[in-house]
């Protein structure tokens, strides 16, 4: 006699089956202890209870004779009792459902959903405005048994492509808000991703008719011979909550960008913002619109002198482009709005951008932008003068923060640079390098780190010295010519140097030197920096000429020192 388990699933509905199991020809007779088989434990059903199946029906039949009844029935309510299911209360509810999937299968363009996804909430909302009163989730059972599901695409092996070719968030924060309460308008911009136009597979599903999905082909080739691509290029109005996207057709450039943003500024953004004076702008660090991006620049600055706006631009820090309100509040609803549905031509792809809209009131303008944009323009500082831009670099990080002014001002780098000390107005020289908004210390702390240096400076140099002679001086000590950057300068470059505020060249320059003067200082200060504790915060501010030193030491207090975040 042995013993055996059949084991039919969680999702039975039937008491499971156990017994001993006799000799061929016998009937299995159940053991003492309840057919479970020696060594296991108790059985407990759903409630925590010793007892399974068996066990509860027993109970149930106990409770009925308990109360001098018969035993339980199988249904609590008659056929046909209870609430009817939303089709059969409202007969028209399931052709109108049809009316509203089918159409996009048929071409029709004056269905209400046409350029929208169908979503279940999508279409209750749209079922409950022509008088059917239903809910979401209700709405997935008559579609369930009307022949419609939400599948994919499915790609067609008979449609072969035509070839196969081998922490700066919080500071814009308090930006936005400042302009946003005076009245200026603030924007988001940025590419959204390039849009293959044609008969190709788009990411999602849809609800349409059973059996009759979107024939799309089999590979993602670009076909040379076809449509091409669409460049989406995103202007998204932070105050207003609305969106305005130009779609190209020729590249992604920085005049394509500038262009877009100069065709929402004349359409909408000057009209809402009559007495606007200046313009806020929010872009990731890389693209058309990267800080790195010449162009971007010289296109941004000829626009604030034709609008006479005062252009500020914040780019996000590389790797957060993703913070960037237009990721999250524009162009994710696109990308969900025609999702499922392949973009075969570019009016569906403007018709679609048009159509996006959120509970939260968003509303979008598309056009087609058919203009021709270059690629392979450099931009050099001889050939636009670039240093000369009416240019303002902000403190905290210069390079991704700036403003660009409407007209030329004291404050922007001058058109011809200087290249030597000498040349610099008297405020940049050594004095005002000792500014501490340069430095980061006071001038009575500097001072004082000076005079801890110096005699062991001086014991290094010497003894430098004496290894190149290979034995003691032949001249008193301070005879001969002098050294060109003093022990205080020495210490003063390697400050600056440490401070980050500019390459290597630049301090070069301040200094009237050469770079590798500079690279020995720096090799020399450095380690007795740290011997003695002392610990060279970076700043903030960044610099490309000396130009932009004498402007920003002349525009800065000379005693308030300013953190370096």
């Amino acid at each position: 006699m042995r013993y055996a388990r059949i084991w039919r699933g969680p999702w039975s509905t039937r008491p499971e089956v156990r017994g001993v199991v006799s000799a061929p020809g016998r009937a299995a007779a159940p053991s003492a202890d309840g057919g479970r088989g020696p060594g296991s434990g108790p059985r407990r059903d759903s409630g925590g209870r010793p007892g399974g199946r068996c066990q509860r029906d027993h109970r149930a039949q106990r409770r009925g004779r308990a109360g001098g009844g018969a035993e339980r029935l199988g249904r609590v309510r008659r056929p046909g009792g209870g609430r009817k299911r939303a089709a059969e209360v409202d007969p028209g509810l399931r052709p109108a459902l049809l009316a509203l999937v089918e159409p996009d299968m048929r071409g029709d363009p004056m269905s209400p959903l046409r350029w929208t996804t169908k979503s279940t909430r999508r279409l209750a909302d749209e079922l409950t405005r022509q008088g059917h009163r239903v809910s979401a989730d209700t709405r997935r059972r008559p579609v369930a048994g009307g022949g419609v599901q939400p599948p994919g695409q499915r790609q067609d092996p008979r449609r072969q492509p035509a070839s196969r070719p081998g922490c700066p968030v919080p500071l814009h924060q308090r930006r936005a808000k400042e302009h946003m309460e005076a009245g200026d308008p603030v924007i988001s911009v940025d590419t959204k991703k390039k849009e293959l136009v044609g008969q190709y597979k788009n990411g999602g599903r849809e609800w349409h008719p059973k059996g009759l999905p979107a024939q799309v082909r089999t590979h993602d080739f670009l076909d040379r011979q076809g449509p091409g691509k669409a460049i989406p290029y995103g202007i998204y109005d932070v105050a207003a909550n609305t969106g305005w996207v130009s779609v190209g057709t020729d590249h992604d450039t920085a005049a394509f960008a500038v262009a877009s943003i100069r065709g929402w500024w004349q359409a909408s953004g000057n009209h809402d913002y009559p007495r606007a004076a200046r313009l806020l702008i929010t872009a990731d660090a890389g693209g058309s619109n990267g800080y790195r991006t010449r162009a971007w620049k010289t296109e941004l600055a000829a626009l604030a002198a034709k609008t006479g706006l005062e252009i500020t631009v914040c780019h996000m820090p590389p790797g957060t482009s993703k913070w960037n309100k237009i990721e999250h509040r524009l162009f994710s609803h696109i990308s969900m709005n025609w999702r499922g549905r392949p973009l075969n031509s570019r009016n569906v792809i403007v018709n679609g951008i048009k159509a996006t809209t959120t509970h939260t009131g968003l509303t979008v303008h598309a056009e087609l932008d058919p203009g021709t944009y270059d690629t392979g323009i450099k931009v050099t500082d001889t050939d636009s003068d670039i240093d000369a831009l009416p240019t303002q670099r902000h403190r905290f990080h210069g390079d991704w923060n700036y403003t660009l002014h409407p007209h030329h001002r004291g404050i922007t780098a001058a058109a011809e640079e200087p290249r030597s000390a000498k040349d610099l107005p008297p405020q940049s020289c050594a004095g005002g390098l000792r500014s501490p908004e340069l430095t980061g210390m006071t001038e009575q702390v500097l001072d004082e780190l000076v005079d801890q240096l110096s005699q062991r400076l001086d014991e290094l140099r010497e003894h430098g010295r004496s290894r190149q002679r290979g034995g003691d001086r032949l001249r008193a000590r301070g005879a001969g010519a002098k050294d060109k950057p003093t022990t205080a300068d020495r210490v003063l470059a390697t400050v600056l140097y440490l401070r980050k505020l500019g390459t290597r060249d630049l301090i070069a320059q301040l200094f009237g030197v050469n770079g590798s003067t500079i690279t020995r200082a720096v090799h020399q200060v450095r380690p007795l920096l740290a011997e003695n504790g002392h610990t060279v915060a970076p700043s903030t501010a960044r610099f490309r000429t000396p130009a932009d030193v004498t402007a920003f030491i002349a525009n800065s207090s000379p005693t308030k020192i300013k953190s370096a975040c």
